[in-house]
């Protein structure tokens, strides 16, 4: 059985899927997408995180770690240069105010808890969703989940970013019955410029699968002044329409700010601190010019 480090086994999800699913988060993933609501599964390793808001001083932590990581008196409780994740001051604090990012599960566990939900999927529609950092850079785990759930009729789905190797899109395409598949900016250059890579292997992926006849929800977050502008738009069209699939659509993520906390706990800076939520309205505008273009879409809400 292969394992992989997981972050978090989300039940009752009703925005990963069709119907109520169950959401496995996977840690790791090749891009680096300034705006990314997840920073605690960019990297695979467990990672500590700090909590501020919930610490109340009381030094059980610091009496707990040997590597002498533990700060006390400043912003940052966590020297990272000492810290081995062990997870020691986890278990000491009683406040949760410490948090251990990831754990190694195997496929047999992780189904074993999802299966119990199986009643769910059934009278919902629903099934079991892998998310990230992005899930395919564990293929051969979710190749091997998804065989056990479709051994029992679970319904399955990939979020994925489409940045992974071809052979782990091959993997897993017959086993998916729905790819929910990322597409940020059409231009490489800019893709590049906000996300750390280029958007080569990700439009080929896109193909690849459209030409296999695989089930995609093209998914785009919208960043203003990033990707929110007419061009990316007509272009983002242009490659859905050029696949030749008048089932294949797309949906609209509008920008949030919900996973800053996040970054705070990790000890990292958030790299787009001034961008402002966009209104409705205009979230709105960009979908119904993707409408015009020939293209279906809608908005997450």
């Amino acid at each position: 059985m292969a394992k992989a480090m997981v972050t978090n086994i989300q039940g009752y999800s009703i925005h990963d899927g069709a119907g109520i699913r169950t959401v496995v988060f996977l840690k790791g993933c090749p891009l680096r997408c300034l705006w990314c609501a997840n920073p605690e599964n960019l990297e695979t390793p467990v990672q500590i995180g700090f909590l501020s808001n919930l610490c109340t001083g009381c030094g059980r932590c610091a009496k707990a770690c040997s590597n002498g990581a533990i700060v006390t008196g400043g912003e940052r409780r966590i020297d990272r240069s000492k810290c081995k994740s062990c997870g020691a001051c986890v278990q000491a604090c009683y406040y949760d105010a410490l948090v251990s990012y990831g754990e190694e599960r195997t496929v047999e566990d992780v189904f074993d808890k999802v299966r119990r939900d199986k009643m769910f999927y059934e009278s919902s529609g629903g099934g079991v969703t892998v998310s990230g950092g992005e899930p395919l850079t564990h293929a051969q785990f979710v190749a091997e989940l998804f065989e056990l759930c479709h051994g029992e009729g679970i319904n399955t789905c990939v979020e994925t970013c489409g940045c992974v190797p071809r052979g782990s899109m091959e993997l897993v395409q017959s086993l998916t019955d729905t790819f929910y598949f990322d597409l940020k900016l059409m231009d490489t250059e800019l893709h590049k410029k906000y996300t750390g890579m280029d958007n080569v292997q990700i439009l080929d992926n896109a193909r690849f699968l459209a030409g296999k006849g695989s089930n995609i929800l093209f998914r785009q977050p919208i960043i203003p002044g990033v990707n929110s502008d007419g061009e990316n738009v007509r272009k983002t069209a242009e490659f859905i329409l050029s696949l030749g699939r008048d089932d294949v659509c797309i949906q609209l993520m509008p920008y949030h700010r919900m996973g800053t906390a996040k970054y705070a706990a990790l000890d990292k800076d958030y790299e787009l601190p001034e961008l402002e939520i966009m209104p409705a309205e205009e979230i709105d505008a960009i979908a119904a010019l993707y409408n015009e273009l020939g293209v279906k879409c809608t908005v997450s809400r």
